[in-house]
C-alpha cells in the first residue's frame, strides 16, 4: 500500500506535471472506483489544475474549484503516460480503474490489481466532505507536529503501539510498512502498550518516526511515479524481509501473521531476543 512517503512523492510529481494544464476527460472504467456522483465527473472537464495536495495517504487534485480526491488503497497505483491511447478505455476485468486525460494527450491511469476493489475517487467541493479525509489526525511531517504534539496524540491510548501508529485518526499517513520501520528504528516491540511508554521512550519513538518518514520522503523525491514502488521496497529494513538478516544486529527478521496482513520485527533489536510466535498467544513485551 502506498503510504505517506510515496503519496508525497506522487504529489510532487503530479504538481510538476498537472498544475497549469487543462483536464479534458475523466473516464471511470471500474464501477467501484467512483464514490461520489454530485458533482458529476464531467464537471471537472475543461478545468485547469491549480494545485495538487496530500492529506495523509489521500491525493487531492484541485481544478476549477473542485477537488478530485483519491485513495490508492492496498493494491492501487497511479501510472503517468506522456501519451494516452486515443480510443477510450473499455470496461473489463483488467486493472484499469480510471483514466484522466489532459489537453495535450498526456495524463494518468489509476489501476488496481486483485479481486478486492478498494481504490476510491471522490469529486467534491471541499476535501473535508470525504469521510476518510475528515477523520484524519495530524500529519507527522508537519512543522507543528513536534514532540509535545506527538505526546498529546498518544495521551489516553491504551493499545499496542503498532496499532496506534497505523490509526489514521491519530496520525495521518503511516501504514503497515512504515510502522514496522519506525518501531525497528526505535528498538521497540510492536506489542508494547502505549500507556507504558515513558518520557524517554516517547522521545525515542518521536525521533524514529520523524527520521524514518523524512528519510523515505527524501529517497523518493524527484523519482518518476513508476519508480516509487521499487524505491519503497529497497529502502525498507525489516518490513517484508522475513528470514533475512537484520541490517543492525544480524539476527533473523521474524514475522507475525494476521488474517490479511503481517508485521516484521527483529527480536534482538526490539523484543529482548524473544520471538513473538503469534499475536494472540504472545505476551505484551515491555
Amino acid at each position: 500500500m502506498p503510504e505517506l512517503p510515496e503519496v508525497e512523492a506522487l504529489r510532487e510529481f503530479l504538481g510538476a506535471h498537472l498544475v497549469g494544464r487543462q483536464i479534458t476527460r475523466v473516464m471511470p472504467v471500474a464501477i467501484s472506483v467512483l464514490k461520489t456522483y454530485d458533482p458529476p465527473l464531467g464537471a471537472v472537464e475543461g478545468k485547469t489544475v491549480t494545485a495538487v495536495d496530500r492529506h495523509g495517504k489521500w491525493l487531492d487534485i484541485t481544478a476549477g474549484g473542485l477537488h478530485l480526491v483519491t485513495h490508492l488503497s492496498r493494491a492501487g497505483w497511479l501510472q503517468w503516460k506522456d501519451e494516452l491511447p486515443a480510443a477510450p478505455p473499455r470496461p473489463g476485468k483488467g486493472p484499469l480503474a480510471l483514466r484522466t486525460v489532459l489537453a495535450d494527450g498526456s495524463g494518468f491511469d489509476l489501476t488496481e490489481v486483485g479481486t478486492t476493489k478498494r481504490l476510491a475517487v471522490h469529486l467534491v467541493h471541499d476535501p473535508a466532505e470525504v469521510p476518510g479525509v475528515a477523520r484524519l489526525g495530524p500529519d507527522p511531517l508537519a512543522e507543528d507536529f513536534d514532540r509535545a504534539a506527538f505526546a498529546a496524540v498518544l495521551a489516553g491510548e491504551r493499545r499496542q503501539i503498532k496499532g496506534a501508529l497505523r490509526d489514521q485518526s491519530l496520525i495521518a499517513g503511516i501504514g503497515n510498512a512504515y510502522s514496522d520501520e519506525i518501531l525497528h528504528a526505535a528498538k521497540m516491540s510492536p506489542f508494547k502498550p502505549v500507556q507504558n511508554l515513558g518520557e524517554a521512550e516517547t522521545d525515542v519513538l518521536y525521533e524514529a518516526l520523524r527520521s524514518t518518514l523524512g528519510d523515505a520522503v527524501e529517497r523518493s523525491r524527484g523519482l518518476a511515479a513508476g519508480r516509487l514502488k521499487s524505491e519503497k521496497k529497497s529502502g525498507l529494513r525489516v518490513h517484508g524481509r522475513t528470514g533475512e538478516a537484520c541490517p543492525v544486529c544480524g539476527d533473523t527478521i521474524r514475522e507475525v501473521s494476521y488474517s490479511d496482513s503481517s508485521l516484521q520485527y527483529c527480536p534482538t533489536c526490539q523484543t529482548g531476543g524473544k520471538p513473538l510466535a503469534d499475536r494472540r498467544l504472545s505476551r505484551l513485551l515491555k
